[in-house]
């Protein structure tokens, strides 16, 4: 039996909510990180057109993305991206806006848990090197070899002696990196003492985020100036003209995230990828073929 076609209105029904669909997901997002407001959770006026400015510039700047991906592809570029900076400053929703719109194959995130036992035993960056990306991708790196010169550091996970040696290595390193052929970018965001303690008091309030509080995150809460003289020492001792370090001013997620990703795009002279047109192919259909139904046990149950 052949299937009926489907009627312009339907199939234009159809996309449109395909198209709301992927919006949703940014929404979702946006639900998940949101902070919680005070009285009537009721957002005025200004708060909705703020949020749809926002909206409207991030499905612009994602968009970008997209052309950035394919210049990429297409002119064999490699690319690394670091983020660095306190816990619960945002760098993981940034990645995940940047990401969201990309190809996993092209774009892919990086992040490394603690080394085990055979890795301290390696040459230190070497973990990292085996993530490097080849010809026409992009590796983003949630946090990087720069944990030598923050959370070991700071809290004792190596010594003075290797922090030094560090410092000495890291800029030939990124030199070596850039020689290469590799396009190396490092974001830094910054939230201030107060801005920390009210998302470390939101995901302790949200069941749905203590998930991302370990006692390691909770110990850096108590080592607050520490990490300050750690971060200044890394950028002053870091910061090479192959491989400088970005601030990104991160106390407001959006305004982060816009402006994080409008200055990534900047750092590049990419340009819009010609594609020949996509012309969809008529299925074939066989006379004697038939879909055979699913057995009513494997079905998983239609409950919403």
């Amino acid at each position: 039996m052949t299937a009926s076609p489907i009627d312009q209105e339907e199939l234009l029904r159809r996309l449109s909510r395909d198209l709301i669909d992927a919006y949703d997901e940014e929404l979702e997002l946006e639900i998940e990180d949101r902070d919680i407001p005070q009285g009537t959770g009721i957002p005025s006026e200004d708060e909705k057109t703020a949020r749809h400015r926002y909206f409207q510039e991030l499905f612009r700047l994602q968009s970008e993305l997209v052309k950035l991906q394919d210049w990429v592809v297409a002119n064999r570029q490699k690319v690394v991206i670091l983020f660095e900076g306190r816990d619960a400053a945002g760098k993981g929703g940034n990645i995940k806006r940047i990401t969201q719109r990309l190809n996993p194959r092209v774009c892919r995130v990086v992040a490394l848990p603690a080394p085990n036992d055979r890795e301290r035993t390696q040459w230190y960056f070497q973990r990292y090197a085996a993530h490097l990306p080849a010809a026409g991708e992009i590796v983003l790196f949630d946090r990087s070899w720069y944990n030598r010169a923050g959370v070991e550091r700071v809290m004792g996970f190596c010594t003075e002696e290797e922090v030094e040696e560090f410092f000495r290595s890291v800029p030939e390193f990124e030199r070596m990196l850039a020689r290469s052929g590799i396009r190396l970018i490092k974001y830094w965001f910054s939230i201030t003492d107060e801005e920390q303690h009210l998302r470390f008091l939101g995901r302790i309030n949200d069941p749905l985020k203590q998930w991302k509080l370990s006692p390691m995150d909770l110990e850096s809460r108590r080592r607050w100036e520490d990490y300050t003289r750690a971060k200044e020492i890394m950028l002053k001792r870091t910061h090479i003209p192959e491989a400088p370090w970005w601030v990104v001013q991160a106390v407001d997620k959006k305004r982060a995230r816009l402006n994080c990703i409008d200055h990534l795009l900047q750092q590049f002279e990419y340009n819009e990828v010609p594609k020949p047109p996509i012309v969809l192919p008529e299925r074939e259909r066989h006379e004697h073929y038939s879909r055979q139904a699913v057995p009513p046990e494997m079905l998983v149950p239609e409950i919403y």
